[in-house]
C-alpha cells in the first residue's frame, strides 16, 4: 500500500492496525512528492484528455470523467506505466 501523509495515514490508530497485519507492506511517501504518487499520473492523464472539451453542465463533466476512468481500468499497460514512472519498487522486501 502506498500512503501519502494524510493525518489518518500517520495516526497511531492506523499504525496499530497496519502492524497487526504482517502481510501488509506500507510505503510512506515523503511530505510532498507528487512524482512518486501513481495517482498523480492518473489525474494528469485525465486532465490532458479533457483539455479541449467543453461540457455544459457538471453532470456531463462527471459522466465524462467516470467514463474515462473506467476506460483506464481496461488498459493495464497504462496503469503499469504510471506506476513505473514513479520509479518505485513496489515488490515486498
Amino acid at each position: 500500500m502506498v500512503w501519502g501523509n494524510l493525518n489518518t495515514h500517520v495516526s497511531r490508530a492506523m499504525h496499530g492496525l497496519a502492524s497487526a497485519r504482517l502481510w501488509l507492506t506500507i510505503y510512506q511517501l515523503p511530505p510532498y512528492a507528487p512524482e512518486l504518487n501513481p495517482v498523480e499520473g492518473v489525474w494528469f492523464h485525465q486532465k490532458r484528455s479533457l483539455a479541449n472539451l467543453t461540457k455544459h453542465s457538471l453532470d456531463q463533466l462527471t459522466t465524462l470523467v467516470k467514463t474515462r476512468l473506467k476506460r483506464m481500468r481496461y488498459r493495464p499497460r497504462l496503469i503499469e506505466g504510471l506506476v513505473a514512472e514513479t520509479g518505485l519498487d513496489l515488490q515486498p522486501p
